[in-house]
């Protein structure tokens, strides 16, 4: 399961101990080919990757915060600190490869 960001807050994302934020926005063609890619990747790692999205234009200061340049733009987190990037479309077999290693 994706857990929608609302209103700026990671506090969640933050206190998970791996997470992947995906920000993403309605309009983006690209993020809509990722989506899929990360709803199945959350269901393969659930119990251990919380998985997270928030829109870009929703989430303003989460872009602002992250300095997201491009979308979809994918962070992965462990112990509430980013550890690694990604922009655009990636493979699943890569992204899976990428989650593992922060586990």
């Amino acid at each position: 399961m994706v857990n929608k960001i609302e209103n700026n807050d990671t506090s969640a994302l933050e206190a998970a101990a791996v997470a992947l934020l995906d920000i993403s926005a309605t309009w983006c063609q690209p993020c809509k080919i990722l989506a899929p890619v990360v709803e199945q990747l959350s269901e393969e790692f659930a119990g251990k990757v919380a998985f997270f999205n928030a829109d870009a234009e929703e989430n303003p200061e989460v872009s602002r915060r992250f300095k997201v340049m491009g979308i979809p733009y994918l962070i992965l987190f462990k112990a509430g600190e980013p550890v690694g990037r990604k922009v655009g479309v990636q493979p699943a077999e890569e992204l899976k490869s990428w989650i593992e290693s922060a586990l």
